[in-house]
């Protein structure tokens, strides 16, 4: 089938390029002209696992192509997914004026009938509103346009698989023909008859996708509940490890145990410096602030952001426990990105971290195996090292913020001896605090203390 993408971020880029592999033509755009231009150089402007795999594929096998004239790629497709950011405002609404903009240039540029799919994360009803603009702006009596929702549930670092490997695809229509035209679209992925670039070709056995069918508003809020319920799984793990540390009990013990029972599950029940990305921060904003418009007062998600937020201050109490001055330490920062296995910073904890310890007057000294080019025009002042090693050097203290596994098989004998003063304080809960006591070190981490 001929699809246009219309966004070429995080989840624009990823649709495309899946799409693509799993064999339809598909045109991308975006209205950053150097995002473009590096694509159609053969770039990859953002760092995704598998991603520069499944692009150079599909740029091959001549199934994708991008252009800075959204024209051309909204004329292109049979179906559109529109996957351009709803960044919050400060009231925590969601910026829905880039799907405007979007609905406005369809309107206009579209000459045939046109699927256009929500694939950006949007608030309850904003399908009626798609649906309203489009007619609105119309000038075209013959062209007819159908909107359906089909929002994403890509993690960041392992979207490709995701993709492919999907729990569910939960599509949003008013009429019948749209979900069947989603389902074709999905076919080869519900089927599994693609060449799976994730698994060198085979998909591995398991359970299929199931693909269920919503109105639009449900779809709409099916989006916004799984990722606030997922936030809320996160901001109950922090607090049950404050309660461990009042208590003498072990955090990681008590939420293994709860993990245990299928009716909880242990993903995302894990103790730290919190939730960040441009995911969960904005969606419990938007979940809370639709519900207080239409008369729901979302107390629970209010307390899982206030939690998400104190992290930063429960760290810093630590930091300041330890190092008593602050001021003119050389601090090591492992770990920028908002989570391992990708470059992205947005609403990152690490950032709110090196924030502090500037301000505190800390002599910052940052590793990350992808973050540093993006963190680099926030905070100039900071001295990135490839090598974690150097960032460990004659450093006063090293702050755990990102959970990579090159931090994680890191050899603390030897950082130790690089180190001016043996102490590591740990936000994602890396390493075990016996054997890190056992190597000399002073270590603090969350629940386990």
């Amino acid at each position: 089938m001929r699809l246009s993408v219309i966004g070429c971020g995080y989840v624009g880029l990823v649709t495309g390029a899946c799409l693509a592999e799993a064999g339809h033509e598909v045109v991308c755009t975006d209205i950053d002209r150097e995002r473009i231009a590096k694509l159609n150089a053969g770039g990859v402007p953002i760092y995704e696992h598998h991603l520069d795999q499944i692009l150079a594929s599909a740029h091959q096998a001549g199934k994708i192509s991008y252009t800075a004239d959204a024209g051309e790629a909204i004329r292109a497709g049979d179906a559109i997914f529109i996957c351009v950011g709803t960044p919050p405002k400060d009231s925590g609404e969601a910026d829905l004026s880039a799907i405007d903009n979007v609905a406005r240039q369809i309107a206009a540029e579209a000459k045939s009938a046109k699927l256009v799919v929500e694939k950006s994360t949007v608030p309850a009803r904003t399908g009626l509103e798609l649906s309203r603009a489009l007619a609105a702006y119309s000038k075209k009596s013959n062209v007819k346009f159908r909107v359906a929702s089909n929002p994403e549930f890509l993690r960041e670092g392992t979207a490709v698989a995701d993709f492919f490997h999907p729990d569910r695809i939960v599509v949003g229509v008013e009429d019948p023909s749209s979900a069947a035209e989603l389902r074709e679209i999905y076919r080869p992925i519900l089927e599994r008859s693609f060449r799976c670039p994730v698994h060198n070709g085979t998909c591995p056995p398991g359970r299929k996708a199931e693909f269920l069918v919503t109105t639009i508003n449900s779809a709409e809020l099916i989006k916004h509940a799984s990722n606030s319920f997922l936030a809320l799984k996160i901001s109950y793990a922090n607090v049950i490890a404050d309660l461990c540390e009042k208590i003498g009990a072990n955090v990681e013990e008590v939420t293994h145990a709860m993990g245990l029972d299928a009716r909880i599950g242990g993903q995302f029940l894990k103790a730290g410096l919190g939730y960040g990305g441009f995911c969960f921060p904005k969606d419990v904003q938007a979940f809370i602030h639709l519900s207080a418009s239409v008369g729901v007062d979302f107390d629970i998600l209010k307390a899982t952001e206030r939690v998400n937020k104190q992290r930063i201050d429960r760290f810093f109490e630590k930091i300041r426990q330890a190092l008593w001055v602050v001021k003119g330490k050389r601090v090591a920062v492992l770990g920028l990105a908002f989570k391992a296995n990708t470059d992205d910073i947005r609403f990152a904890p690490a950032l709110e971290v090196v924030k502090r310890l500037l301000e505190e007057g800390a002599v910052v000294h940052a590793t990350d195996p992808e973050g540093m080019p993006r963190s680099k025009a926030l905070f100039p002042q900071v001295h990135y090292h490839d090598d974690a090693y150097r960032a460990l050097q004659d450093a006063d203290a090293a702050l755990v913020c990102t959970e990579w596994d090159v931090f994680r098989k890191l050899d603390w004998d030897r950082a130790g001896k690089l180190m001016a003063r043996k102490l590591v304080i740990d936000g994602r809960n890396l390493y075990m605090p016996q054997g890190m006591r056992e190597k000399g070190f002073e270590y603090y981490s969350f629940g386990r203390d």
